[in-house]
């Protein structure tokens, strides 16, 4: 898939495209509908289908203080849109000057000039331009427009705001349904106390480089991509009571892992299911216990899950 950050380098040589629109927070099915029919539009004309997105979410510079944690990395998105057949994206900063252009002022630079769009096919909710005068109305009186309704599961709207609450609330299942895909965690290896290894479990401790959204502080079970290949895992996210924790961390227990070092590299965490609530215990032996009881779950869900 091409990338391009911003129009510096944009040359569209096409003479029509179909365009999608949106921050795709997460890109849960709600969104992977809009991409899809943007595709299957672009086919049936035989042109190109662009995807256009920003590179945070508007509210980090609408309204910090309210700027909701992201459920995952642009990359990890823009992977979500290339597996659905979007071959362009355009990823736009928004920054103070993106902010402060009008609908007509975005309309022109991106859409018409930039991508010399033909039709566009947005969510029913989107706006854009400052003042979100862009609305769907408005678009469809410039430019072939089709909206996409709200996507339903169970008859609820799937909406990023309730992917990130299930998340958050450790209720990974519901969570993992709206977006179609296990809710993902990645980070590089780095040091921790090395406890794990003197209790029979040692882990792998995760360094994030964003602020995403986490689960509630508890055991998971979850599946790693290393760079020695695929493990089933024993996640745990927390404080760590039991060993006087100062900080959250993001430590992960890899089932018949082969012992090579993986410090430095990145691993993925997708997680499946939550087993348990963090505990505090009063010994090392409840502690390493509780541990081995945990990993005897998590084997036989994922085994269950396999089947």
């Amino acid at each position: 898939m091409q990338v391009h950050f911003g129009l510096g380098r944009l040359r569209p040589e096409w003479t029509a495209a179909v365009t999608c629109i949106g921050t795709f927070d997460g890109f849960h099915l709600g969104h992977q509908e809009v991409v899809r029919s943007a595709v299957q539009l672009a086919r049936s004309k035989e042109l190109p289908v662009a995807l256009v997105t920003f590179d945070r979410h508007p509210a980090a510079v609408l309204a910090p203080s309210k700027t909701p944690p992201p459920i995952a990395s642009l990359e990890a998105n823009l992977a979500v849109a290339k597996s659905l057949g979007i071959e362009l994206a355009l990823v736009l900063p928004f920054d103070a000057s993106l902010s402060r252009m009008s609908a007509d002022e975005f309309f022109e630079a991106v859409i018409v000039r930039g991508l010399n769009a033909q039709h566009l096919v947005v969510g029913h909710d989107f706006a854009f331009g400052n003042g979100r005068e862009g609305t769907t109305q408005w678009l469809e009186n410039r430019i072939q427009t089709t909206v996409v309704p709200p996507f339903l599961v169970d008859g609820d709207r799937v909406s990023s705001t309730v992917v990130r609450q299930l998340i958050q609330d450790g209720k990974i299942e519901p969570a993992n349904r709206l977006l179609g895909r296990p809710f993902e965690i990645t980070g590089f290896v780095v040091a921790g106390q090395q406890l794990g290894r003197t209790l029979g479990f040692p882990t792998v401790n995760l360094a994030r480089s964003f602020n995403q959204v986490l689960p509630t502080d508890g055991v998971y079970a979850a599946v790693a991509e290393t760079v020695h290949g695929e493990f089933q895992a024993a996640l745990a996210i927390g404080l760590r009571p039991a060993v006087e924790g100062k900080s959250r961390t993001i430590e992960a227990f890899l089932m018949d892992y082969p012992g090579d070092s993986l410090y430095g590299t990145s691993v993925r965490l997708k997680l499946l299911r939550f087993i348990r609530p963090e505990l505090n215990f009063p010994s090392f032996n409840a502690l390493t216990d509780q541990m081995a009881q945990d990993v005897l779950n998590i084997r036989d869900l994922l085994a269950s899950v396999k089947a």
